[in-house]
């Protein structure tokens, strides 16, 4: 009998679009070489090249977790699911130098007797009356919020409800950390910012609209990269921290500065249709290093700025980041401590996945050796950028790379090139470069065969990530002339073509 194997977004392209597949097996390795035989794209995103089950991609039968089992080994029994759970950084551009784009006290406030907290003012008991008369609340939990403090990473999708709801429900202090600006694109979901807005810093941009919503509270604002020299620093104050980010080397440094201080860590994260919540390195539960060890290797996993995200979506995960963080100063309901939350807006679904906190962990085990912040670019295997070259028609900073600039200069001279744009249909449809042929990047491992390997073919996509791995691909079976678009349609437009639209 075939065993439903649920696929998730991020790993659909490569599975013809679909949410589940059925496979045969009767462990949970069988079903899984099964599942890759039937759509090789998913063997290079689930195994690593000894053929091992990647660390960044867990497994659950029925919603267990089997990672301290024997994972290929563990048996499958007619009618168990099986869910592929890969790490996700989804959020808000990252918090960085480049300007881009049971019972539970989870604080100190939460433990803080009522004589030390602040006392609420006649103006303050109007704004937060429907809180008061909660029991839940009271008076007393609401003055435990005036004396929190929460540090939001990122003013963007999951920054934006996050920041907006604590600042409503009276959150003391509220530390914001950003280094961006406001565009045009935010604004489908980062509910912060306005159409005047853009070009501000976002951390202007929030400031004024918290200080609207609620002029009782502080606001602090960090326009600074988030680092490992500084992150200890700017957590110390605060009693949680809301991680709104969407790269791996921040998520991970965010997650070690938690453990380290004993911060708990409200954690989401988003991409196209799907959300993810929970809380880590709160007291005897697990962190994020004990549910993804390692990250992918770079470019592995698409972000929202490739993939896409539903506007909606950051305002339903940040709510939850926010509704516990909440729980977390008050120390009230049970916190997703040990608990991995998954939606699903297309099903409009909720799954919860149980979490263990594994005693090897190397930042929160028994005996950890990560007692302090590293590197999480060379960790994540991100490397700086490089200074972008003069441009020439001659010269390319690598023989497997094109400029938009040569590309032109070539098209001009009447070279025979095939350019492949291995975007998606919906973002062909944006913008492209005249004369290519559309292919996703899905659909490459099948497609290949319709193109000549003996013409040069340019491989195209927004920003050079999806294309560089086609390009990969392609020579990896035999095309002997494949160069990658630097900097993607994004810099053709930049650099030939500005009266094309960019997203």
């Amino acid at each position: 009998m075939a065993t439903r194997i649920l696929i998730p977004t991020p790993l659909r392209p490569y599975t013809d679009k679909q949410d589940a597949v059925d496979a045969e097996g009767r462990t949970v390795g069988e079903l899984l070489e099964n599942l890759t035989q039937k759509h090789a794209g998913l063997k290079a995103h689930l195994f690593n090249e000894q053929g091992k089950l990647r660390s960044f991609v867990n497994v659950y039968v029925n919603d267990e977790d089997i990672r301290y089992l024997q994972k290929e080994q563990t048996p499958v029994a007619p009618g168990d699911t099986i869910s592929i759970i890969p790490s996700v950084a989804g959020g808000v551009d990252r918090v960085s130098g480049e300007r881009v784009s049971g019972t539970f006290s989870g604080s100190a406030v939460a433990e803080k007797v009522p004589d030390t907290l602040p006392q609420l003012t006649n103006d303050e008991i109007k704004r937060y009356s429907r809180h008061l008369i909660m029991p839940e609340v009271g008076v007393e939990g609401q003055r435990k919020l005036k004396a929190s403090k929460v540090l939001c990473i990122g003013a963007g999708g999951l920054g934006s409800p996050v920041a907006m709801y604590l600042t409503a429900a009276g959150v003391g202090t509220l530390g914001l950390v950003d280094f961006d600006v406001v565009d045009f694109s935010n604004l489908q979901r980062q509910i912060l910012h306005g159409t005047p807005d853009v070009g501000r810093t976002k951390l202007a941009s929030a400031r004024d609209r918290l200080q609207a919503l609620n002029p009782e509270i502080t606001i602090k604002t960090y326009e600074t990269a988030l680092s490992s020299e500084n992150a200890l620093k700017l957590f110390q104050p605060y009693d949680v921290i809301v991680d709104g980010t969407d790269n791996f080397p921040t998520r991970y440094l965010v997650n070690d500065a938690c453990v380290l201080l004993g911060k708990p860590n409200a954690y989401g994260s988003i991409f196209r249709f799907e959300g993810q919540a929970s809380v880590f390195g709160a007291k005897n539960g697990p962190c994020y290093r004990c549910l993804y060890p390692e990250p992918p290797p770079p470019g592995l996993v698409p972000s929202c700025a490739e993939g896409g995200v539903l506007g909606v979506l950051p305002g339903i995960i940040g709510t939850i980041q926010a509704m516990e963080t909440i729980k977390l100063i008050l120390g009230i309901g049970e916190p997703l401590v040990g608990r991995f939350l998954i939606f699903d807006a297309l099903r409009m679904k909720f799954r919860e996945l149980k979490l263990q906190k594994d005693p090897d962990c190397p930042v929160c085990g028994t005996h950890p050796t990560v007692t302090k912040l590293i590197d999480y670019d060379q960790f994540c295997g991100v490397h700086p950028a490089a200074p972008e070259p003069l441009e020439s028609t001659t010269v390319q900073a690598s023989p497997l790379d094109i400029s938009a600039v040569d590309l032109k200069a070539r098209l001009d001279r009447g070279d025979d090139l095939l350019i492949v744009d291995v975007r998606e249909p919906q973002e062909y449809q944006i913008n492209r470069i005249p004369g290519s042929v559309l292919i996703p990047l899905g659909d490459v491992p099948k497609r290949y065969n319709e193109l000549d390997p003996n013409q040069e073919v340019v491989v195209q996509c927004k920003m050079g990530g999806r294309s560089a791995k086609a390009a990969d691909f392609l020579r990896s079976v035999g095309f002997k002339r494949v160069l990658n678009l630097t900097g993607g349609i994004l810099a053709w437009i930049d650099k030939v073509d500005p009266t094309q639209p960019k997203y």
